[in-house]
């Protein structure tokens, strides 16, 4: 019996215990988080995805699908080129924001942050996490708000990836003061993408900006950017360029050298009877450390162990685009250029040292962009891909068509 009443007692307070842990967490807690979370209303999930169709000649590199598997033939691709989730929520003077890109490839963290506005004159913020850097005007847009398919060849390879671990202050004044047009960001970076910190070296990156109406149917916008950083030396070897050709310099194992850029860039509208024209351009010069073989920047979280060469380079784009006030359509036209090399002239590319890596591309594209819907978007987008012909590579067979359709929500 004492046994019996000894087990009773045991089951009557774990049934109680149970009842009162099942009550606080099924009743109270969520009841008054959900009626917080109605009440606030902060939390926002918004998105966007890109399907897309990609034909290309036998040497062309897509954005979707695997590699060309017959190089002597065109192919295709079909795929998902972006698929982004994004959580933000705010709360008094905090936005914090998480974004996720989900394709066929996998998922891949965009950006992680929170963004702190000082409650004074709601106009300045600090940034902390990951996010697009502060340079020039086309990496810090949406690729869902782009009229080009893609950025310029010049920022794919400088900026592989646009986005970075830091913090970054944007100073602005408020929209009362005539100043307002004027807007500085200005951030350290780790340089290493949205990838682990591998060493103790920051970059800095900052972009000055105005935009302001001038006439009543004319807004100009100007910006001038700086980004100075650093690149990691995997081996003692490291080349510069000396007249027309690399010349070695040795080094230390382990060190690192100069990464560093200037950009222009500007911004120009103009409202017509025939609709909205757009002239947006940039220009961007700078060093850039690379390999022999291609002057990308490296943002892996894997140290290079390539010998290092230094190149003096420049490139931009011009894009124009034309709105109809009478038809759901615009027009864009493109002009990107990159060369990477501008102490050499394609007669010389093959020779002492210098090859693929040093070769220039100049790409024309084309296209147009439904605007039936502010939700709905098909691009139809051509690309004429150009090449040097030079000792080291002939002319590339590689000009790209697309087919794109995006659904933002």
């Amino acid at each position: 019996m004492k046994k019996l009443s000894f087990i009773a007692l045991c089951l009557f307070f774990s049934t109680l215990n149970h009842a009162q842990i099942t009550d606080s967490l099924t009743q109270t807690p969520n009841v008054a988080q959900e009626s917080e979370t109605k009440k606030d209303g902060n939390l926002k999930i918004t998105g966007y995805i890109q399907t897309q169709f990609q034909w290309g000649e036998k040497d062309a590199k897509l954005k979707v699908g695997d590699k060309n598997t017959d190089d002597t033939k065109s192919f295709n691709r079909i795929g998902i080129r972006r698929g982004r989730v994004k959580f933000s929520y705010e709360k008094d003077i905090a936005t914090a924001v998480l974004q996720l890109d989900v394709t066929e490839k996998g998922v891949e963290l965009k950006d992680a942050y929170i963004n702190i506005t000082e409650p004074w004159l709601n106009s300045n913020s600090l940034k902390v996490g990951a996010f697009k850097r502060a340079f020039g005007n086309e990496v810090g847009l949406s690729s869902s708000s782009r009229e080009t398919t893609e950025i310029s060849n010049v920022f794919q390879t400088i900026f592989s990836d646009t986005r970075d671990l830091g913090a970054m202050l944007t100073l602005q004044a408020p929209k009362s003061s005539p100043l307002h047009f004027l807007k500085l960001e200005a951030g350290i970076f780790t340089g290493n993408g949205v990838n682990k910190e591998t060493d103790s070296k920051k970059d800095f990156s900052g972009h000055l900006s105005m935009k302001k109406e001038i006439l009543k149917d004319f807004t100009l916008g100007l910006g001038v950017s700086y980004f100075n950083g650093s690149a990691y030396l995997g081996t003692e070897n490291k080349y510069v360029m000396n007249n027309n050709g690399f010349v070695l310099e040795t080094v230390e194992e382990g060190s690192f050298t100069k990464r560093e850029y200037i950009g222009f860039d500007g911004q120009f509208t103009l409202q017509t009877s025939m609709g909205q024209s757009q002239i947006n351009a940039e220009y961007v010069f700078g060093t850039q450390p690379g390999s022999s073989s291609s002057s990308k920047s490296n943002y892996s979280s894997t140290l290079p162990d390539y010998d290092t060469y230094i190149r003096k380079f420049q490139g931009g784009y011009i894009n124009f685009i034309q709105d109809f006030n009478y038809l759901p359509i615009s027009a864009v036209v493109r002009y990107d250029w990159y060369d990477p090399n501008t102490k050499i002239s394609k007669s010389n590319i093959g020779n002492n040292g210098t090859g693929i890596g040093d070769i220039a591309y100049n790409t024309i594209g084309f296209g147009l962009l439904s605007n039936f819907h502010k939700n709905h978007r098909i691009t139809v987008y051509y690309e004429i891909i150009d090449n040097e012909e030079t000792a080291a590579l002939g002319q590339l067979d590689d000009n790209v068509f697309t087919l794109r359709y995006q659904f933002k929500f």
